[in-house]
């Protein structure tokens, strides 16, 4: 009996040293060298993908203390005023300490909670593969340069498939995390990335969602996986599929600019219909193949244009900027319900069309060497 009264005692003690009730977190931060009264910003996305400020501080002491509820474990970001950069973390129930290196964001530490003890593991891993990615870029950026300036496709195409075995790493430390973190919430996280691939593994992705813990299932992402699932679980024949010989429809989408822009005005003798996005990494490999192939032909009657299937305008035109796309930029900004999408049966991307001049579909799905080929052989 007197070490069941012990034993309720102890218990007693420890729920009486928690600050947090259920569904509450209190975020401590310190950040030295951050003068006091300057300000910080505790943000996440809206739905159309924007930034949102949902609480503001003030630095006192280089400290600072957010406090509220959370229903579910969420993506957010720290900004704070006068540093360049924000702080990435998972907001969720309980206490989490922060210190932030003003300095280099990347060495701040964020610990105190199961999702962020695992956030910071999970990134210190793929720091390891990033650091490797780095080096690779920085070597090989003049020899990258000269190819493109060359229209070097060999180069070009070599240097790519030297970088994708780095994608590859990634892939493989994700696909190890969320075989062995089914109650983790980052592997929601990284489950619903794995759609974002050039050709997803569906069956996968459906073990590795089946496998998920009931309290990562019932999150906002992990109802957002099942969704996708079910969606591309439906009858192919309810999905309009666009093939040679077919002619493509017509479509008319704001530019980077807001200025309206149709298929019809942007064509050429041969033309490249190409759906992308900012967020999808094998787009985004693969517009260095698009934009040697656009140097290389675009004077001989090659026109392009292409898709962005974004939410974010910002995104969306960083990355336009930052790959160098000089052709025709159009987007709705509204991800995989895009009407444009839609009408092309696009479920997947990256997804490219080959029209001839009357609009008249020659190809689809052509990437790398294929398509210059094609497109070589179109225009002799």
């Amino acid at each position: 009996m007197r070490k069941t009264l012990v034993l309720a005692s102890a218990v007693a003690v420890l729920a009486s040293c928690k600050k947090t009730g259920d569904t509450e977190y209190i975020v401590s931060g310190n950040v030295k060298g951050i003068a006091d009264g300057k300000m910080v910003m505790l943000q996440t996305q809206d739905e159309t993908g924007m930034l949102k400020s949902v609480d503001t501080v003030k630095v006192q002491k280089e400290k600072f203390v957010f406090e509220g509820k959370a229903a579910e474990p969420e993506m957010y970001l720290v900004q704070v005023e006068g540093v360049m950069g924000k702080i990435p973390f998972i907001l969720e129930e309980g206490e989490i300490d922060m210190t932030i290196d003003k300095d280099s964001l990347p060495l701040s530490k964020i610990k105190g909670s199961y999702n962020n003890d695992e956030l910071n593991s999970y990134k210190q891993k793929g720091w390891e593969v990033q650091k490797k990615m780095i080096k690779f870029q920085q070597d090989n950026m003049a020899k990258m340069e000269l190819a493109q300036k060359t229209k070097d496709m060999a180069t070009i195409e070599a240097l790519q498939k030297e970088y994708t075995k780095f994608q590859e790493d990634f892939i493989k430390q994700n696909d190890d995390y969320v075989s062995s973190h089914p109650k983790a919430f980052i592997s929601a996280l990284i489950i619903e990335g794995m759609f974002n691939q050039g050709a997803p593994d569906i069956k996968k992705i459906k073990g590795y969602y089946d496998n998920l813990d009931a309290s990562v299932k019932n999150t906002k992402h992990g109802k957002k996986i099942k969704k996708q699932l079910d969606e591309l679980g439906k009858p192919v024949a309810a999905v309009k599929e666009l093939k040679a010989g077919d002619m493509a429809p017509d479509f008319t989408a704001p530019d980077a600019t807001g200025k309206s822009v149709s298929l019809k005005q942007s064509m050429g003798k041969i033309t490249i219909v190409d759906f992308w996005a900012s967020w999808c990494n094998p787009c985004r490999a693969e517009n260095p193949n698009m934009v040697a192939l656009y140097k290389a032909f675009h004077s001989k009657g090659l026109n392009i244009i292409s898709v962005s299937l974004d939410s974010d305008a910002a995104k969306w035109k960083g990355a336009i900027a930052k790959d160098g796309l000089t052709w025709t930029q159009v987007s709705n900004l509204k991800e995989m319900e895009d009407p444009i999408a839609d009408a092309y049966g696009v479920k997947l991307i990256p997804t490219t069309f080959v029209l001839d001049a009357s609009g008249k579909i020659l190809a689809r799905d052509l990437r790398g060497a294929e398509l210059k080929e094609k497109i070589q052989s179109l225009l002799k």
